[in-house]
């Protein structure tokens, strides 16, 4: 059935081939044909553009369009023949062999991995404090006041002409951060205004939009982009980026990323790839 919503669309004149995005895609969608990214069938798309943030170029864009719906069932078939893990929000495939032979379909048992890995379950447990945290910590706490100068902070409900953005310090965070840093108060927010959103379910494309009025319209000092390392949130250093670029500004644009054991990854480690 077609119907319109969000699609994944890829400009080859962007496109440089690196196939990250075919990596960075869970349900198989995208594949490296003649050098370039291609869509293999619409309707293993689910439109939520986890793989915007993998893209160095700025080649992938989120659409509304009028395309097939996405078909949970088509994506499992897909993976299977390719030998590839399928995630688990997608039908088991032993089920989907039932159903062709008439048989009830069975639950898709649970599995430790797979799928996107911003959106895989995990429980991190409760850390022991070491001896020395221990002994730290105060035996009396005075109340604790928060770095927060200003509202509103989602970045979609602030305006571009807000007051409180004439030469600001942005700190440009994705929505799970402050809950997964334990210091994020203290640590980031301080002396900075925060704008918050989520890259992987929000519209990617609005808020560079927004990123780069408010650089037009006001002196900002530098742009912190705090993510989380799962992939889909790579986006939002592509956002900063691909605003400034935007805007004609040549803002300062740094990146940390925070693991989701709540700790700062190091660029060393492998895990963080820079944009760009």
């Amino acid at each position: 059935m077609r119907a319109t919503r969000k699609l994944i669309t890829v400009n080859e004149e962007l496109c440089n081939g690196c196939g990250n995005c075919v990596t960075g895609c869970a349900e198989g969608a995208l594949a490296i044909i003649d050098g370039k990214a291609k869509l293999v069938n619409e309707v293993f798309c689910d439109g939520l553009g986890a793989c915007l943030g993998e893209c160095p170029t700025g080649a992938l864009k989120v659409v509304e369009v009028e395309a097939e719906d996405f078909d949970p069932a088509a994506v499992t078939r897909h993976l299977e023949a390719q030998g590839r893990e399928v995630p688990d929000h997608m039908p088991d495939p032993a089920s989907l062999r039932l159903d062709q032979m008439g048989a009830a379909s069975q639950p898709r048992a649970a599995k430790p991995h797979g799928g996107c890995p911003g959106s895989r379950v995990m429980s991190m447990g409760q850390r022991p404090a070491s001896p020395c945290q221990q002994a730290n910590v105060p035996r009396q706490q005075s109340a604790s006041i928060s770095n927060l100068t200003h509202w509103p902070i989602q970045l979609r409900l602030v305006p571009p002409t807000a007051p409180f953005l004439q030469n600001a310090r942005l700190l440009l965070t994705a929505d799970c951060v402050p809950p997964s840093f334990p210091d994020f108060n203290e640590r980031f927010l301080a002396g900075r205004i925060m704008l918050l959103g989520c890259p992987k379910f929000d519209d990617a494309q609005s808020y560079i939009d927004k990123v780069a009025d408010i650089l037009r319209n006001n002196h900002i000092k530098d742009i912190t982009v705090v993510q989380m390392e799962v992939p889909c949130c790579a986006g939002m250093t592509a956002i900063a980026q691909r605003a400034a670029h935007a805007a004609g500004s040549n803002v300062p644009i740094t990146t940390t990323v925070i693991t989701r054991d709540g700790q700062i990854q190091d660029p060393a480690s492998g895990g963080f790839r820079p944009f760009g």
